[in-house]
């Protein structure tokens, strides 16, 4: 990309999206274009073709999507596939018709099937039952990317699909209800310090493994990727390594130094026994996350506790 070329991040003032425009910024790109949801609704197929047809960008991030932990997935599954469904078909579609030079779709781990071989490698794609809690959502993710194949195949377009393991950072939704596991624990461990309360509960039975990536890093990786990967197939996005949700509550309590218990919650559902990606396509490419879990965390407390979220607690 060419230090003047217009680039386009959707969603740019999410978790994944922010990074990527800070990433971009760092790299010293100034042409960048983003719309918040009041100002462009991606799910509007009109809207989303007059704004190509007037912006013109030539790059493309498309990180907008509509996410959340197990319990919105659960909650809201009928918004999950439609509004995934619709804003990537949007923005794809326009993108080609509006010969954007590449295109970059950010999917999920949840891809897999729930009882995947692990790591899961880009392989195992459609080889299984997808993990229930989360399906409506997975399925619109695997509609992202049979789209950019087939706009590939079809037109010659240049449509990327990246599968980022779990997510945290700067910028995540600190909701106690509908956030994912690392920002849920934060809040919750950060209340329980403040009030001096003598346990917080952890959903699930603290068994299931999960693989957690710092977001700079994930923003890192993508614009590595968007500078040198052309290949149609799917790439994964992680560290390689994973960890027992116990042991992540654990050490998100000593990072924010509460005293108390913590109390499992066998109640509510675990979700996939385990989510590991394989890494190997990605690290033979020259890449590899720099951000040890531990600073990852202290950096994400950090950047909650001067948010708006931790006067919310």
């Amino acid at each position: 990309m060419k230090p003047d070329a217009k680039i386009y991040v959707a969603g740019h003032q999410g978790l994944v999206g922010g990074a990527i425009w800070r990433r971009l910024q760092a790299a010293g790109f100034k042409n960048l274009v983003g719309r918040s949801l009041p100002e462009l609704d991606l799910r509007a197929q009109a809207a989303v073709a007059d704004f190509f047809g007037r912006e013109r960008p030539e790059y493309v991030f498309l990180a907008a999507a509509r996410v959340g932990g197990i319990r919105a997935n659960a909650t809201f599954p009928a918004d999950f596939i439609y509004d995934n469904l619709m804003i990537q078909a949007n923005i794809i579609h326009q993108a080609y018709r509006h010969d954007v030079k590449k295109l970059m779709f950010l999917g999920s781990s949840c891809i897999y099937p729930r009882l995947c071989p692990q790591p899961m490698k880009e392989d195992y794609l459609l080889d299984g039952k997808l993990e229930p809690t989360n399906e409506p959502y997975a399925v619109a993710k695997i509609a992202g990317i049979k789209m950019c194949q087939s706009y590939n195949r079809q037109y010659g377009a240049c449509f990327i699909s990246v599968m980022p393991t779990n997510l945290y950072g700067p910028g995540d939704n600190f909701d106690l209800l509908d956030s994912h596991v690392i920002p849920a624990l934060i809040r919750k461990f950060h209340q329980g310090k403040i009030t001096g309360a003598p346990e917080v509960p952890v959903w699930g039975t603290g068994a299931p493994r999960r693989e957690f990536l710092y977001v700079d890093d994930l923003a890192d990786a993508c614009f590595f990727l968007m500078e040198r990967y052309q290949e149609g197939e799917i790439i994964n996005i992680g560290v390689g390594q994973d960890i027992q949700v116990l042991e992540l509550a654990r050490a998100v309590a000593a990072v924010i130094g509460f005293k108390g218990q913590i109390k499992l919650d066998p109640a509510y559902p675990d979700g996939a026994p385990r989510k590991l990606l394989d890494v190997s396509r990605l690290t033979s490419l020259g890449w590899q996350a720099k951000t040890p879990l531990p600073e990852g965390l202290h950096k994400t407390y950090d950047w909650f506790c001067r948010s708006p979220w931790a006067r919310k607690s």
